[in-house]
């Protein structure tokens, strides 16, 4: 083992130091030709190249746009770096053969490893002993790419080439890792305890305002929406904060930005400091638990073989130690079963979180099964997956470990599609309801998993056309009953459906455009408790999206895209519009999480009008910001009320005695935002009289100069002109006639 590790050390120093030099070479050669050309081209301007740097000075506070070596560049806590060989594996456990045997076993190792990836022209070698002329029981193994040697790695550790022979494969990056250990344990230092800063204060507002981030350029911004004053108010904001997108966890505690090297989040009482660094190189997307307890990142690899399916590597990491918890490594076809959106034809998220806010299981959709884990150990439950035939597609009720999954018929029909919940961890079957002559499926929770709207679009007997109906489950009644749906014209195309939050009642926009129907529908009719009923129905409405308020009762009908931004404010509770308006070319629509205001977005996907509106609930347009390069606009989420449901209820019924204090505070920002507008026209005012002065008094210095262009006239005023009134004639119209003369 220590000639293994001496020539580890040998081979190691050798290579970096051989690669370093050339490197090394090559950039000096390089500079030396750049200056060469620069201090031509200076000669030939006149340009004088012997400058004293030293006596450059930047003006005080200013950086001019110059990155300094800071922690957020250059990260003050020693970095790993990759000795350049992460594409090398070690293969370790290899029979010791002579000479004669050596081309046979080299071509059994190529075989096996060839299968992974494309190894590099003499990227197989297998040291042997000067003196024995043996092979020392290993081999080195260099592919195109270090994911094909990290899968290489994780295929192969373990193979059993013969009884006797269990290979053994590391990377060869973790032997320089691994020879640096100490000899002697050490204790861990402890660093004395230092709390943290209250990541919840921007909840506790004295103007009980909200948050929200804004992308534009490369600039990214976290505002107050001060809706009294009719503006926004700056929080934080950074330049080059992200490489593609920003992302808020679930409560509003974090904010994750995204980088080549991995994802960060950021938060903190009065500014925005770097709470934890999740290293995962070149990721594309991120996804928080619902209890913000666990982030999923995701990156896809190119393979060196265009015939090969993309690496797929997801890592799940635990968000305050930024530890990892378990990842996911295959090709892309492992992960790109079911669902829709993603990036490379992979769905996401991939893993979809059970169990509200508790985190404790997620699910991933396979080929014939729902791989089923739980947070506590990462592992699978019950150490299988559940199996179902021809599954594709699943979701998780929003509050309760309960799986509801679609399978699709089979056989041509003699196996009808089927809709099941399954209860979790015990895997039970709590309902199954058959579905004949289905084309697809949907499935939507409502936000209290109280109940699950399943849209079946069914073939007509001819096969020709379909139909949309909806089968209502009621989660939390006895036996789980269920109700069919079908709209009044049930061949009525369904453009949209969404649940109210927290409610019983839901939207459906359905029929053709450009003036599809809206039609709204309550789990609870007036005389039976039990029976869906529709509440009404608006003909011919431009909308082709529905956007809720977070505490119901109101929502807005969007039209968005071909419809270029047409919005309606409606009141479920009265069934009467409050406004209708336009944010023409809208591409986003999000209520706040308190549901007072609403803001529409124009992104860059429009190369106009760029830039948000922000609305009040029933549709009153506070202000507008224009941006150019717009990118995106989130709401700050807050987490969910401590307040007891008879608590609600009993401040929802003293109204009136704890609005006092907020409409005296209304009436004093009434009273400002009036003496602002009049000390706002004042100063026009006094702005205009002052322009008058001046020209006045141009026109008194001018005179003598405009005096003499009129050959000598003295005077500007108009009643010392003689007036002359001119006749004009003018010929309209011209006509000839005949006219016969009897005799």
């Amino acid at each position: 083992m220590f000639s293994l590790l001496f020539l580890f050390s040998f081979l190691l120093q050798f290579f970096t130091y051989h690669r370093k030099s050339e490197e090394i070479k090559l950039t000096m050669a390089a500079e030396v030709m750049l200056m060469n050309e620069i201090e031509a081209t200076a000669a030939q301007m006149g340009i004088d190249m012997n400058i004293d740097f030293s006596s450059i000075q930047l003006p005080p506070g200013e950086n001019c746009g110059i990155i300094s070596d800071d922690d957020d560049v250059y990260h003050d806590d020693q970095l790993e770096f990759d000795s350049g060989f992460g594409n090398v594996i070690v293969v370790d456990n290899l029979p010791v053969v002579p000479r004669e045997k050596f081309e046979k076993l080299e071509g059994v190792i190529r075989k096996i490893y060839s299968q992974i990836g494309v190894i590099k022209e003499d990227g197989l070698w297998m040291p042997v002993d000067p003196e024995t002329k043996k092979t020392l029981g290993y081999c080195f193994i260099e592919y195109n790419t270090p994911q094909e040697a990290e899968l290489a790695k994780e295929k192969t550790h373990g193979y059993k080439l013969d009884r006797a022979h269990i290979f053994a494969v590391n990377m060869f990056d973790d032997f320089d890792k691994y020879m640096k250990v100490p000899d002697e344990w050490a204790p861990p230092e402890i660093k004395p305890y230092t709390p943290g800063e209250n990541l919840q204060k921007w909840l506790a507002d004295e103007k009980a305002r909200d948050q929200f981030v804004i992308r534009a350029g490369t600039d990214t911004e976290v505002l107050w929406n001060d809706a009294r004053q009719s503006k926004t108010e700056p929080v934080y904001k950074r330049t080059f904060w992200t490489e593609s997108f920003v992302q808020w966890s679930p409560m509003g505690t974090y904010l994750a930005t995204v980088h080549r090297q991995g994802a960060a989040v950021w938060g903190g009482a009065n500014t925005f400091n770097r709470l934890m660094r999740y290293a995962h190189p070149q990721v594309k997307l991120i996804d928080f638990s619902p209890g913000e307890k666990f982030l999923v990142t995701y990156s896809s690899h190119e393979p060196s073989n265009p015939r090969d399916a993309n690496r797929v590597v997801i890592n799940i990491f635990d968000v305050r130690t930024g530890k990892v918890m378990r990842d996911f490594k295959g090709s892309a076809d492992e992960f790109a079963v079911g669902g829709a959106g993603g990036v490379a034809g992979n769905s996401w998220p991939v893993f979809r979180w059970g169990g509200g806010k508790e985190d404790k299981y997620f699910a991933k959709l396979g080929k014939n099964m729902i791989s089923v884990y739980e947070t506590e150990t990462f592992s699978l439950i019950d150490k299988k997956s559940l199996k179902v035939e021809n599954v594709v597609d699943f979701s998780w009720s929003p509050t309760d470990p309960i799986i509801a999954l679609f399978v699709p018929e089979l056989g041509g029909g003699n196996q009808p599609a089927r809709v099941s919940l399954v209860q979790m961890p015990g895997k039970e079957e709590l309902r199954q309801k058959n579905l004949f002559s289905i084309s697809d499926c949907k499935m939507y929770w409502q936000s209290n998993g109280d109940y699950l709207a399943v849209k079946a679009d069914r073939y007509t007997k001819t096969k020709k056309s379909t139909y949309t109906g909806f089968e209502l489950f009621r989660i939390k009644e006895r036996d789980i009953p269920i109700e069919v749906l079908e709209l009044d014209n049930k061949n009525d195309k369904i453009i949209a459906f969404a649940w109210e939050p927290k409610g019983h009642r839901f939207a459906v926009i359905h029929g053709d455009n450009p003036r599809p129907d809206v039609s709204f529908y309550s789990m609870r009719s007036t005389h039976n408790l039990g029976r869906v009923a529709k509440l009404t129905t608006l003909k011919g409405k431009q909308a082709n999206a529905l956007f809720w308020s977070p505490g119901g009762r109101f929502i807005v009908l969007a039209g968005l895209k071909g419809f270029n931004g047409q919005l309606e404010f409606f009141n479920v509770d009265e069934l009467e519009t409050m406004a209708t308006a336009e944010h023409f070319m809208a591409t986003d629509v999000e209520w706040d999480p308190t549901g007072r205001y609403v803001a529409t977005s124009v992104t860059s996907v429009h190369e106009m009008e760029n830039g948000f509106n922000i609305w009040s609930f029933n549709g009153r347009l506070l202000y507008r910001i224009l941006k150019d390069h717009f990118f995106q606009f989130l709401w700050r989420p807050r987490p969910p009320s401590f307040l007891t449901p008879e608590k609600e209820e009993e401040i929802a019924r003293n109204l009136k005695k704890y609005s006092k204090k907020y409409e005296a505070e209304d009436q004093d920002v009434s009273m400002l935002l009036s003496e602002q507008d009049r000390e706002k026209r004042r100063m026009l005012k006094e702005e205009w009289e002052k322009w008058v002065s001046e020209w006045r008094r141009a026109q008194e210095e001018e005179k003598l100069e405009r005096q003499k262009l009129r050959d000598g006239e003295a005077s500007d005023e108009e009643e010392e002109y003689e007036a002359k009134e001119v006749e004009v004639e003018e010929v309209l119209d011209v006509s000839e006639e005949v006219l016969s003369f009897e005799e």
